[in-house]
């Protein structure tokens, strides 16, 4: 590389492959390529997984039971015996001259070829206690070599394939090196570096394999961990205000009578946090562009109240809403309350006598008859029907409306670009109607920002007043669970109600899981005899299923036995008592959103989580729901166990430009990527004056990952 050439960018970086290096012959591509570095950008990007820092290096001799460590030291004697059931056990004698350590390995045979005699690594584990001596069992195994130097990074490695961290570091060295004369480009505007106070990013990658300090370290991290956020938030501004500038929308008038007229009439008055989203809602909905917005609530924080506020402002102004829902039982569920809600409410209309008529609001599911049907999307078709609920059969070629103004969808839909285009074409003039998409499964800010990027978000953060605050018990033992069916008989002996849900319809081999049919009989025949059980789950037929649902409401059951089916939306307020069975199979969000179906009355709620879960995640799910009844910082700590990983859905299958930055960890990066994106995308729409981070997002952000994003 020739002194005077323009800087390596990173897709020059990714044109070079790692076989042009000193010491990488074709077995070492072979091994590199299956750790998916096939070219010199894949190699700088393939971070330290953690560093040896020399200077506070734990020495054996200082170690304490119970706490983890990192030790570097030299394998001493290593032997493997079988032991029963065909496993073998790995004995590693462990010293570093201060003193000895045992390692244990269970059914990893391949840890004694590994291990040989007079081998230096570094360990990292629990450090107990056995017999007297101190021991690491299944410790984090890296193979250091003869490295020097204060601070040691250790790579992700393979050593089936024959490579160890100290190959990956010398091949690291080599490109860096073979970078130097030329140097990086940066495209990260000098202005944005300086507000943050970042180092330069051929600095940031020699400062992330090669510190000289734990603090040099950190602050390449910082730099880097930011290029990731500012590509992915980017391209997510970037399609978002493409979306508003090439969509027209409907001018709504906020401030009509009907909205006023259906705040007057409620039994209570709006929350700060309702008001706040109503307006966050209305500054989207008088512009001339579709509003695509995220609105996130806890259970019971009043989503509907402003749902029903965005469809009647369509209203008012002459248009139609619909409301989307994911199942036949919510939209039941959501048209008895929404006509509740909106019952005596008129609406303009000049060819009556009164120059008004009802306003009128129509269910669209399977179950609604043949003619009533014909009749329903009839009246859509000319604009009698204001307020459509029904799935996504509302959006399908079949369906008419006369003027689409507002559509509501809530929880398990997200609006991709077929929907948006399909919506569109629902318009009468292609103006496509705007969108609030609902969601009671609070995420972590930052990952809504960037699962949801581009969707503007709002968050019901405030609970209205007279929820009931529900009690939460773990029933973990034979004899705890005897006491909550004891609890429920006492309750329905006072005219309360309660649910059983269960994880699975019918009795699984496979699964040590309790089904609803098995449970309902026995349940019916046992704990509960006497008392009338009913039976719900997705194989009940649709009219059986609103019967039941309606026995319940009206309460002639008194235990209503279930799948996930109630998770989300069913109200009935006289429901005081939920038992999960089996609580360690479901997500944390799955049994917040079950717990919320109590405690929506006057009176005293339980939650009752039943079982012992297989696995620590379980119990610390259980655990933390026990603890606390606020979904965002469940949600929190759900992302702590689960990792970005699921957040990030589908993006991690791919290739995704995530490598170092962490949604958890980051997150005040990624509010800053966010706020530095739309400053770049508003002044430069289609990044034209800013080429070197355009190509970067094309080369790292594949196209199926950035569509990904925005359809969810």
């Amino acid at each position: 590389m020739a002194v005077g050439d323009p800087p390596l960018t990173l897709g020059d970086l990714s044109e070079i492959p790692v076989g042009r290096l000193r010491g990488v012959g074709d077995k070492k591509s072979k091994a590199l390529a299956g750790q998916e570095i096939v070219s010199v950008l894949d190699l700088l990007q393939h971070y330290p997984r953690r560093y040896l820092d020399r200077t506070r290096q734990a020495r054996i001799e200082e170690l304490e039971v119970g706490e983890e460590a990192t030790v570097l030291g030299e394998v001493r004697r290593v032997s493997s015996r079988r032991i029963r059931n065909r496993r073998t056990l790995t004995n590693v004698e462990f010293g570093d001259g201060t003193g000895r350590l045992s390692l244990t390995f269970f059914n990893q045979p391949w840890r004694e070829r590994q291990l040989s005699e007079g081998t230096q690594a570094i360990v990292y584990g629990k450090v107990e206690l056995y017999r007297g001596r101190r021991q690491m069992s299944n410790p984090v195994v890296d193979l250091v070599g003869n490295r020097t130097g204060r601070i040691i990074p250790v790579y992700p490695q393979s050593q089936r394939a024959g490579l160890h961290t100290w190959d990956l570091a010398s091949f690291i060295d080599e490109a860096l090196a073979r970078c130097r004369a030329r140097g990086l480009a940066d495209p990260v505007p000098g202005r944005v570096l300086d507000h943050f106070d970042f180092i330069d990013r051929q600095a940031a990658f020699n400062g992330i394999h090669h510190p000289e300090s734990m603090p040099e370290q950190a602050e390449a991290r910082r730099r880097l961990v930011f290029d990731e956020l500012l590509r992915v938030q980017l391209e997510l501004v970037r399609r978002k205000r493409r979306i508003e500038r090439e969509t027209a929308g409907v001018v709504h008038r906020v401030d009509g009578p009907l909205v006023e007229a259906f705040h007057q009439r409620l039994p209570f008055a709006l929350t700060g946090a309702q008001l706040r989203t109503i307006d966050e809602m209305y500054s989207d909905m008088v512009l001339p562009r579709p509003m695509h917005r995220l609105l996130q609530g806890d259970v019971g924080s009043g989503k509907t109240v402003v749902a029903v506020t965005a469809l009647l402002v369509a209203v008012q102004g002459g248009m139609q809403g619909a409301l989307m829902v994911p199942t036949e039982v919510l939209a039941e569920q959501h048209h008895l309350a929404v006509t509740g809600m909106l019952a005596d409410l008129s609406v303009a209309d000049p060819s009556s006598l009164m120059g008004e008529r009802p306003l009128r609001v129509e269910l669209l599911v399977s179950r609604v008859g043949t003619a009533d049907r014909r009749r329903i999307l009839a009246d859509l078709a000319t604009g009698r029907v204001d307020i459509v609920i029904g799935t996504h059969a509302l959006i399908q070629d079949r369906v008419e409306y006369r003027s689409l103004g507002m559509v509501v969808i809530d929880e398990q839909h997200r609006f991709g670009v077929e929907q948006r285009a399909a919506l569109r074409e629902k318009g009468e003039t292609g103006a496509a109607p705007d969108v609030l998409v609902m969601t009671a499964t609070p995420i972590p800010r930052t990952a809504a920002m960037t699962v949801y990027g581009d969707l503007d978000v709002s968050v019901l953060d405030e609970l209205p007043p007279g929820r009931t605050p529900i009690d939460t018990i773990w029933a973990r033992t034979d004899l705890e669970e005897v006491a909550v069916w004891a609890d429920i008989r006492e309750s329905v002996a006072e005219g309360r109600q309660a649910y059983v849900v269960c994880p699975l319809i019918d009795e699984s081999e496979s699964l040590d899981v309790r089904s609803a049919e098995e449970t309902h009989a026995r349940l019916a025949g046992e704990e509960l005899a006497g008392l009338r059980v009913g039976l719900l789950h997705g194989r009940v037929a649709p009219d059986d299923k609103e019967e039941t649902m309606s026995d319940f409401r009206e309460g002639r059951i008194d235990v209503l036995v279930a799948t996930t089916v109630i998770e989300v939306g069913v109200d009935v307020p006289n429901a005081t008592i939920m038992v999960v069975l089996d609580a360690g199979r479901f997500g944390m969000a799955q049994l917040h959103q079950l717990r919320g179906r109590v405690g929506r009355g006057t009176h005293a709620s339980r939650c009752y989580l039943v079982g012992d879960p297989a696995t620590p995640d379980g119990a610390a799910r259980i655990d933390a729901l026990v603890a606390s009844t606020d979904g965002f910082h469940l949600a929190e700590v759900d992302l702590g166990l689960r990792g970005e990983g699921t957040i990030m859905g589908e993006r991690q299958k791919g290739r995704s430009d995530l490598k170092l930055a962490s949604l958890r960890r980051d997150r005040e990066w990624v509010e800053s990527a966010r706020s530095v994106a739309f400053e770049i995308i508003d002044s430069d729409p289609e990044l034209d004056d800013h080429p070197g981070l355009r190509d970067e997002i094309d080369l790292l952000l594949a196209e199926d990952e950035a569509d990904f994003l925005m359809k969810g």
